[in-house]
C-alpha cells in the first residue's frame, strides 16, 4: 500500500508563525537597542553636572521677562492735552 504525501506547493500550518519572520526580530532588535540607548544617555547624563549658564540679564528667560509687569501709578501715565495745559497755568 502507498503513503499518500501532501504536495509540494502546500506548507505546513508552522511555517508562518511569528518567530519565523525575519522582519519582526529586525524591529524587535531596533527597539531593544533604542531603548538601550535611551538608558544609556540617561546614565551618562546623570553623573555629570550641568553647569550654571552665566546670563547678562538674570530676571529674563529667553529674553523674556520672568516676573510680569506692574501698572503704572496715576502720577507715571503719560500726560495729556488737558492736563498739560492746566500744569501751564499759574
Amino acid at each position: 500500500m502507498q503513503q499518500h504525501r501532501l504536495p509540494a506547493d502546500v506548507a505546513p500550518a508552522g511555517t508562518g508563525a511569528w518567530y519565523r519572520q525575519p522582519v519582526l526580530w529586525l524591529g524587535a532588535a531596533i527597539f531593544v537597542a533604542s531603548l538601550a540607548g535611551c538608558i544609556a544617555t540617561i546614565v551618562v547624563s546623570s553623573r555629570h553636572v550641568d553647569a550654571p549658564v552665566q546670563d547678562a540679564h538674570p530676571h529674563t528667560l529667553l529674553d523674556m521677562p520672568v516676573h510680569a509687569h506692574e501698572k503704572p501709578a496715576a502720577r507715571d501715565k503719560p500726560a495729556t492735552q488737558d492736563a498739560r495745559a492746566a500744569d501751564r497755568t499759574p
